[in-house]
């Protein structure tokens, strides 16, 4: 595609996109009485229209049924987390028994991690990027401490090349070989928070494998974001949240991937709950855990509802969108970003302004500015757009082709201009 910066080619663009009917399926925050520009489902999805009816149909049933909505209300509760299994395996890459919805990204990852992190003799080792997400950081420095480990000497952290952005694929792939007889689990971001880089998911598992290593990713800006195939990758486990580009709501219920190698493990230590076994054994009250098939045997509790619910919605609007459509819509909006910022740059010799995404990118773009970034951050902010600014110096950007235009992104550019002017 070939790309002009001007209003008339946006909307020539919107005009011919399959997917701009669903931009009417989201509410957006106002700014003088217009939708304000939004460039933040990397950090919080749009709520979809129909996620107060969806949610009401629970409500009206708990108060309709009481605990017998269990079984009798319209989703009955008690087997509502099967609604999600081939859904999620959809926009995951995986089988629906290797999926499961349930609790929060980061107690899912160490509730996987008591699984697949079991360091024995000199492999004791956990390999992951530098600059994770904190969250991912304080959970594997804990793991480490809670099996006696020290993480200054035992958790193995990647960094870029020195004037570097992102890491290398020959790098990681590298340190994986170098370190392979002490790594016990490598867990990486499948897409990185900070850069937006796209992680080579499937040559990190086959070198981990390679060298007797356990891979697992947190997905958590990969589900709903690019192309997942964590079943055809290989890979061990994974995690997400899908509050994100999945569109869930904040704070709402997460995800699960466990390979099917490893379904029927039942050696596989884990923290069990009583949700984890059997559907028809549940009430039984029976002594002694037996792990359901699958990443159902990672469960914990009973679902919940109310945020599945949305969920849901959720879920259908993105396979309705469909996941090939989304791809390439993404590909030509996040590239549609890229020129508009250098055109403006172009015209603005004396700011200085990167972006440090590198091509392996799905729906962000991280600006990494010099000087007044975050005074730019402050105008675009009071004049309607949402992006989100990243300490020190970098403003995130994700243009997200479930409800973003093409002149959204041109508009965007605008007041870019406007700013630097």
């Amino acid at each position: 595609m070939v790309f002009e910066n001007s209003l008339a080619f946006a909307e020539k663009q919107d005009s011919l996109d399959p997917l701009a009917k669903f931009r009417n399926e989201f509410y957006f925050p106002q700014h003088k009485g217009q939708d304000k520009l939004y460039f933040t489902g990397n950090s919080l999805g749009l709520q979809p229209k129909e996620a107060k009816s969806a949610l009401n149909q629970e409500l009206d049933d708990w108060a309709k049924y009481g605990v017998d909505g269990h079984f009798e209300a319209q989703n009955p509760w008690f087997s509502y987390h099967e609604r999600f299994k081939d859904k999620l395996g959809q926009v995951v890459g995986a089988n629906a028994e290797e999926v499961t919805i349930m609790g929060g990204l980061t107690a899912n990852l160490h509730f996987l991690m008591v699984s697949f992190f079991r360091p024995q003799g000199k492999r004791c080792k956990i390999l992951c990027e530098g600059k994770a997400f904190p969250s991912d950081q304080y959970a594997l420095e804990s793991q480490l401490k809670f099996h006696g480990l020290d993480p200054k000497r035992n958790l193995i952290e990647l960094f870029p090349r020195d004037g570097e952005h992102h890491l290398r694929e020959e790098d990681i792939l590298e340190a994986i070989a170098q370190n392979g007889d002490e790594i016990a689990l490598i867990m990486i971001g499948g897409v990185n928070y900070y850069t937006g880089q796209v992680m080579p998911m499937e040559s990190i598992t086959k070198a981990g494998h390679k060298v007797g290593a356990i891979v697992g990713f947190d997905c958590a800006h990969a589900a709903g974001n690019i192309g997942l195939k964590l079943h055809d990758w290989g890979v061990d486990f994974g995690a997400w949240c899908s509050y994100k580009y999945l569109n869930s709501g904040p704070g709402s219920t997460a995800g699960i991937f466990v390979h099917e190698r490893h379904a029927k493990k039942t050696d596989l230590p884990r923290f069990a709950g009583w949700w984890g076994t059997p559907p028809e054994d549940r009430f039984l009250m029976k002594p002694g855990f037996e792990a359901d098939y699958g990443a159902d045997g990672w469960q914990l509790s009973n679902a919940p509802v109310l945020a599945m619910a949305v969920q849901d919605v959720a879920l259908d609007l993105y396979l309705k969108a469909g996941r090939p459509n989304l791809l390439e819509k993404q590909k030509n909006l996040t590239a549609y970003l890229a020129f508009t910022l250098e055109e403006v740059s172009k015209k603005h010799t004396k700011v200085n302004f990167e972006i440090i995404t590198p091509k392996e990118r799905g729906s962000q773009l991280s600006i990494l500015t010099h000087g007044s970034g975050k005074e730019l951050f402050n105008y675009l902010t009071e004049h309607g757009v949402v992006a989100d600014w990243r300490e020190p110096n970098v403003i995130r950007l994700a243009p997200v082709p479930m409800y973003n235009s093409f002149a959204d992104v041109y508009g965007l550019g605008e007041l870019i201009d406007k700013a630097l002017n």
